[in-house]
């Protein structure tokens, strides 16, 4: 499926030509228009589509570091990576505000949200016949659906954040503006994923004659009506004043929607590598191996051939956790446990947390969620939403609006494809915890771990209580236990530091406090 429709659907979101993934910060897509250009036909607009799509491809927030800020700053993962200063402050919360990633997530998503804020303005200059009332309609609604895409990444990161939704003046009157409250930030997003529920479809089809008019791949990678209803089914959930009567409601649109979304009858299927565009896939970034569109991400997490220590390293706790629920297939299907690399050789590094003295028959785990490295070109989809995290999400708001039988109910779905035992209806306190363990089992490694424990309200608690260890080796003997220090994971440290330079160049803007 993949090898055959992957032309189409890269010609279709005007992906090629493409730049170096490393410049793209720093470069202009060629398929993207700059304020300068001229929009005045619908090639230049669906150019101009292209271009929002694009934010997907070169960032590292999209490739890899997601994974990294919700899994690492959990109970799921290590840094990994030789403990580089970067990620080991993302982990013990100790983040500075000078921090250059922090800084390239921020400039990427803002540098998104731009694109999206000229073609929602532009599109209305538009009079080219060939841009049909209809297309326009989508247009839009794909657009306001990417933005609300990105401000939600923002303020979960950072809060409340400056909402900017012009990007075609210089004038630091409009541009240095204050931060706006969490509320008004998801306001605006909730009004973006309402404008995109108005105008896009349940279903894309290929073009006619491309030989892909009846299959779910175009649909998997373009905003739908079905990736609406999840991110507002999700926002309503994670927002401060949340509101689970409306997140049941999102989440039943997408269960019950006409695009017939379905848990594939393997999980291990969902991340094979095999099954891209699934029926269980709402939304995904499509790769394709060996080229400018691959993700470079896979190779931080896997590939041990190439002799130095990984990022993302799963901790004893999530592995212990899958362990005493006995869930083999979802652990087999997310961690790779191994010994030796590629080569037959011991694995090369001393890992502080699992193997400090290099052990050859101490096995290290991996995050193995994709699954195909490829020399940093990778052809394995990332899902930006999947119906699995819906069920469990409705699951979480049955359970919140006086329903724990039947939020029991919704999780035997998630659970039975597991192959795990289905459980009883308890009291809402144990229902919330079955909940939030089997969204771990589930999600790890896709970037979620995070957001559940702030949503519970619990990651204080669970990283102060968390009980991981470091060891050093001295001589080939291993040193004892020195416990990994959380203290600073504090209700103020839930979100991260503005960054610094952003600071310096808008007097309006304030830090978080703590920072």
């Amino acid at each position: 499926m993949k090898q055959n429709t992957f032309k189409y659907i890269i010609g279709l979101l005007g992906l090629l030509p493409f730049i170096s993934c490393e410049k793209f910060l720093d470069d202009k897509p060629q398929t993207a228009l700059t304020t300068g250009n001229a929009y005045s036909t619908a090639n230049d607009i669906e150019n101009a589509l292209s271009g929002c799509y694009n934010a997907f491809y070169g960032s590292d927030y999209y490739q890899w570091e997601n994974v990294m800020l919700s899994d690492v700053r959990s109970d799921n993962a290590y840094p990994g990576g030789n403990n580089e200063e970067s990620f080991y402050d993302y982990d013990r919360f100790i983040l500075p505000a000078t921090n250059t990633h922090s800084y390239a997530h921020w400039k990427m998503f803002y540098g998104a949200i731009a694109r999206c804020n000229i073609l929602l303005t532009k599109i209305a200059e538009v009079t080219d016949a060939a841009l049909t009332e209809e297309r326009r309609k989508q247009i839009i609604g794909e657009a306001s659906f990417l933005r609300a895409f990105h401000y939600y990444q923002l303020v979960k990161l950072y809060g409340g954040v400056p909402i900017e939704l012009e990007s075609n003046t210089a004038d630091p009157e409009k541009t240095r503006k204050p931060r706006s409250t969490e509320k008004e930030v998801y306001d605006q997003i909730v009004k973006d994923l309402e404008t995109a529920l108005e105008n896009l479809p349940d279903h894309f089809n290929g073009a006619s004659g491309s030989g892909l008019e009846n299959t779910p791949s175009v649909t998997k990678v373009r905003a739908t009506k079905g990736a609406a209803n999840a991110l507002l089914a999700k926002v309503w959930a994670q927002r401060s004043d949340r509101d689970y009567s409306k997140v049941l409601q999102y989440c039943d649109a997408v269960i019950n929607s006409p695009e017939g979304y379905q848990l594939m009858s393997s999980y291990a299927d969902v991340f094979d590598g095999d099954h891209d565009f699934n029926a269980e896939s709402i939304l995904e970034i499509p790769y394709k191996e060996g080229t400018s569109v691959a993700c470079w991400g896979v190779q931080l997490f896997l590939a041990p051939e190439d002799g130095w220590q990984k990022y993302g390293v799963p901790s004893k706790d999530l592995v212990n956790a899958y362990d005493v629920a006995g869930d083999t297939k979802r652990k087999d299907a997310n961690i790779l446990f191994l010994t030796k690399d590629a080569n037959g050789d011991p694995i090369s590094w001393a890992d502080e947390n699992w193997n400090p003295c290099q052990d050859p028959d101490t096995p290290i785990p991996f995050n193995y969620k994709q699954k195909h490295p490829a020399g940093w070109s990778s052809g394995d989809d990332f899902y930006l939403l999947r119906l699995a995290d819906i069920i469990l999400l409705k699951a979480e708001a049955q359970n919140e609006t006086g329903s724990p039988a039947d939020a029991a109910t919704t999780l035997n779905i998630v659970r039975t494809r597991a192959g795990l035992a289905a459980i009883p209806g308890t009291s809402q306190a144990q229902m919330k915890e079955a909940i939030l363990l089997e969204r771990r089992l589930e999600l790890a490694f896709e970037g979620h771990r995070w957001d559940d424990l702030v949503r519970a309200g619990v990651a204080t608690t669970v990283m102060q209580a968390l009980n991981e260890y470091t060891y050093t080796c001295g001589d080939g003997v291993q040193g004892p236990p020195v416990k990994m220090d959380y203290s600073h994971c504090t209700q103020q440290r839930w979100i991260l530091p503005i960054p610094q330079v952003e600071i310096d160049a808008n007097p309006n803007l304030t830090q978080n406090p703590g920072y």
